[in-house]
């Protein structure tokens, strides 16, 4: 009797183990193939969109519009409020200030680039001085300074939303005893329209040759 449970017991235990070997591969390998198939994958995989740079995958560069058009309807308060979180530590902007890290800023809206007295200025900036800070001048350089201007030694990311710059600015335009005009906003490039481009197919040399002849022959 006891030969019987020790003989029932070792056949149920290699059943178990038998199964479980065959559930382990099955899990491992995956289901079985057809013999003619090729290896089966081993584990699982993960899937992974791929990104084709031919086909456009990296974002395009957008040219910087102008910023004179936000300059009417900008916020002097909130613009004070970014200058003085990103830009007071490196500038001042009283009359006569003294220079830290970047040059005084007074009088910087049309002030002749590289030109603030006793100022070390790059080599980028120096090489400008017959060139002036206008506001869209100033909006390029807030944007990214070092793409703006290649040689720059001012380490500063930039500030990106054209809002802020152009509440930055506005700030910076209130730096003088007489703040210079904001001129008017350039005219958007008007667009041909559509009834006026002519349609190609109707033009004589693209018609057929019966359509070309006019009912006399001509």
């Amino acid at each position: 009797m006891e030969m019987n449970k020790i003989a029932a017991a070792i056949l149920l235990a290699g059943l178990i183990g038998m199964i479980t070997g065959k559930v382990a591969t099955i899990l491992y390998y995956g289901a079985p193939h057809h013999a003619e198939s090729h290896e089966a994958k081993r584990g699982y995989s993960i899937e992974v969109t791929e990104v084709d740079a031919s086909a456009g995958g990296a974002a395009k560069e957008v040219e910087l519009a102008s910023i004179i058009p936000l300059l009417s309807s900008a916020d002097v308060s909130a613009g004070e409020t970014i200058y003085n979180k990103k830009c007071a530590t490196c500038h001042t902007h009283d009359k006569g200030g003294k220079h830290l890290t970047g040059p005084n800023q007074w009088e910087i809206v049309n002030r002749k680039k590289g030109s603030a007295a006793g100022f070390g200025y790059s080599k980028a900036l120096a090489a400008l001085t017959d060139k002036q800070w206008g506001y869209d001048e100033l909006n390029g350089f807030i944007n990214n300074p070092k793409k703006y201007m290649p040689g720059t030694i001012m380490a500063f990311a930039g500030i990106k939303k054209d809002t802020e710059r152009a509440n930055v600015i506005a700030y910076m335009r209130t730096f003088s005893n007489a703040p210079a005009a904001i001129p008017e906003a350039p005219a958007p490039a008007a667009e041909a329209p559509k009834d006026d481009i002519p349609d190609k197919a109707l033009q004589p040399e693209n018609l057929h040759p019966k359509q070309g002849k006019t009912p006399h022959g001509d």
